[in-house]
């Protein structure tokens, strides 16, 4: 099976197997690895395998190892090739998933969940830039939107398939999630092309201009800006509207939705009026979208809110790395740039995630936590109008 199957685009050939192939991998480390342990909390309980507040803490280890893949991704890539990232990454998470189906105690489950964290970092940095290395500049909006696909796919899976597959068991629930990595790393296994795909620069090639930094910080301000969504949606309706579990997990399901359309749409905008163009028509939304929700929008614009929000956790991925490519010239420097922005996304994710714990555990307000999510949306807007501009060598 070659790596150089393609078809021919709007400037050239599009590499559409490599294309897959980084959606795969993006679909194992953030999609199933991450993200398909928040409905397995409960069970993981409820099965007294550990206490709440531990289950917790082994959800903080994924995203410690988030940022540390994050870190080490590109200095792994430029040192052995980031084919070899990719495959053995893709491993590493499928290995942590069937590790996790045995409770041999808290230390074991911490460690392997940041392995997971790891996996899922690495791969977020490396796939996507390997991926369109060779993808002509007018098709990159729609070959980014497909690879960040694999992010909302996860969240899709992880609403639907594990709790069919906890009706069975939950040591069975963590095998066949990483049953269905190996295969899917597998599947790709030789889609990746050795001679196409570039090594990924050293982490020291990194543009320091004004509109690059501004970027960074506008992607690390969204990252905190989605966290109330991300994680006090459904308690909110529930508890804060005090409305029916089914509505909480209908609305959890439009959230899922707009996550899979997100990225495809998202890149399909980008490829009609520019990514920068997309990025702020975005923002724009879904600083109203989360502001409708702070207010109170009834129940059809809560549905319509959780889609928009759904679908920009996944498509601002696309967009910012577009941006990116419009601002950063060397293919060295780019890399690296991109995998700044990710330890921004992932700082920011974790600053909000314990900012907004916190400022509910002291003021009790669901409404004042999503007005400061939109407030933070917002004001990357403004950053990104005002100060990310210029192209830089």
């Amino acid at each position: 099976m070659s790596g150089k199957t393609t078809t021919t685009g709007r400037d050239g050939p599009v590499p559409w197997r490599a294309v897959m192939a980084a959606c795969a991998a993006v679909l194992v480390g953030i999609g199933l690895a991450r993200f398909a342990y928040t409905p397995l909390i409960p069970a993981v309980v409820e099965a007294g395998w550990f206490a709440p507040a531990a289950a917790l803490y082994l959800g903080a280890a994924n995203l410690l190892g988030y940022l540390l893949g994050a870190v080490l991704g590109n200095r792994s890539a430029a040192r052995f090739g980031a084919v070899a990232v990719l495959r053995s990454m893709m491993l590493a998470a499928a290995l942590s998933l069937l590790a996790c189906a045995e409770p041999f105690g808290f230390a074991w489950m911490f460690i392997w969940r940041l392995v997971a964290g790891i996996a899922g970092g690495a791969l977020m940095v490396v796939a996507a830039p390997a991926a369109l290395a060779r993808v002509p500049e007018a098709r990159r909006g729609i070959a980014g939107g497909v690879i960040f696909t694999g992010v909302g796919l996860g969240i899709a899976i992880s609403g639907t398939l594990v709790p069919a597959l906890l009706t069975v068991g939950l040591v069975e629930t963590w095998l066949a999630l990483g049953a269905l990595c190996v295969v899917l790393t597998l599947v790709v296994w030789t889609w990746w092309p050795e001679t196409e795909i570039p090594r990924s620069a050293a982490p020291s090639r990194v543009s320091g201009s004004t509109s690059v930094l501004a970027l960074v910080v506008v992607y690390g301000l969204i990252a905190a800006a989605l966290v109330p969504h991300m994680v006090l949606l459904v308690d909110f309706v529930v508890r804060g509207m005090e409305r029916s579990f089914a509505l909480g997990a209908a609305v959890w399901i439009a959230f899922g939705i707009g996550a899979a359309c997100g990225p495809t749409l998202a890149g399909r905008l980008a490829d009609r009026i520019g990514f920068a163009a997309a990025l702020r028509l975005t923002l724009a939304m879904v600083t109203a979208a989360i502001l409708a929700t702070a207010l109170g929008a009834g129940d059809p614009g809560l549905f319509v809110a959780a889609a928009l929000v759904g679908a920009s956790v996944p498509g601002v991925v696309p967009l910012v790395l577009g941006r990116v490519h419009d601002l950063v010239d060397d293919p060295f420097a780019r890399c690296s740039t991109w995998g700044r922005a990710t330890i921004a996304f992932a700082l920011g994710q974790a600053a909000g995630a314990y900012g907004f714990s916190a400022l509910y555990d002291r003021v009790g307000s669901y409404p004042l936590v999503f007005a400061l999510g939109a407030a933070l949306m917002a004001a990357a807007l403004v950053i990104d109008l005002v100060w990310v501009r210029r192209r830089t060598p």
